[in-house]
């Protein structure tokens, strides 16, 4: 069937995309992937065959943001621990124990200020938080006053005043610990860091020594590295942190949405037309 295969989908990372696939399958054209996040592709050896690259960046958008503002509620409010104590044999506590961080006026930071970026934007004016964000780009200032968003262009200047911290960036060489030791330190000792774009961004030892010894709040982590986690990994221990298994994009809704953009994007590849969501090699 080799000859005859003219597109690939990506469903979570599968096929592997490597140079023994690609020598094999000459008549290749396009790739779609199922997410946004490529950084499991090596974008210059798949370009060197000829081959065009496309996410379905539209179709995540949604779901993310989504899951996103599930992760700050819950840790703001200690849903996961609260859970546990409500269903608890003695169910015996002191109220006191169990306060949670203020969302409503809190200031969030979002890190990555793109599709999901801005949609966490717009789900945070609802709940009247200010609104910090950073990103390689500005966005246009009727975007910013529409969420009530300020830019700022260092992210130090996001870390040391936000309440929450939500990153939503792209894993690239460049954002690889993005988030380390000197940021978190940066932030409020009664910050909480959420991740929503991949495990590599934060540096997961000096996110552990953050969390033990107080420099930040809590985290709340829909990505790790690597996933699943060990199951011996002191961050599964701490009562401080919610992880879930990278639920992003996982509803039905987005799952349909998703499969239409890949689709979409096939479709243009194999008949000549630009591609929507064509993804290039930087």
């Amino acid at each position: 069937m080799s000859k005859k295969i003219q597109a690939i989908y990506l469903w979570w990372h599968k096929p592997i995309i490597d140079q023994e696939l690609l020598q094999s399958l000459p008549n290749l054209k396009v790739i779609a992937n199922s997410g946004v996040g490529m950084d499991h592709l090596d974008l210059k050896l798949v370009a060197s065959f000829g081959v065009k690259m496309a996410n379905a960046r539209y179709a995540v958008s949604s779901s993310t943001a989504d899951t996103g503002m599930a992760l700050l509620l819950a840790s703001a409010r200690r849903l996961v621990e609260g859970y546990h104590v409500a269903i608890s044999s003695g169910m015996e506590y002191c109220e006191a124990d169990f306060l949670g961080a203020e969302v409503t006026g809190a200031t969030l930071g979002i890190i990555g200020m793109g599709n999901i970026g801005y949609k966490i934007a717009l789900r945070a004016k609802a709940f009247e938080m200010n609104i910090l964000y950073h990103n390689r780009r500005r966005r246009k200032e009727q975007e910013e006053q529409a969420v009530g968003a300020t830019y700022c262009e260092k992210i130090d200047n996001l870390l040391q005043q936000a309440d929450f911290v939500m990153v939503v960036v792209s894993l690239t060489p460049q954002t690889r610990k993005l988030i380390g030791k000197r940021e978190m330190e940066l932030m409020k000792p009664t910050a909480t860091l959420i991740n929503i774009s991949r495990g590599a961004v934060v540096d997961q030892e000096a996110l552990v020594t953050a969390l033990q010894t107080g420099v930040i709040r809590a985290a709340a982590l829909d990505v790790t590295y690597p996933e699943p986690l060990p199951r011996d990994h002191t961050l599964l221990k701490l009562k401080n942190v919610i992880i879930t298994p990278h639920l992003g994009i996982k509803t039905d809704k987005a799952t349909y949405m998703i499969t239409e953009e890949a689709v979409e994007n096939i479709l243009a590849a194999l008949n000549g037309l630009p591609i929507p969501n064509e993804v290039l090699p930087s």
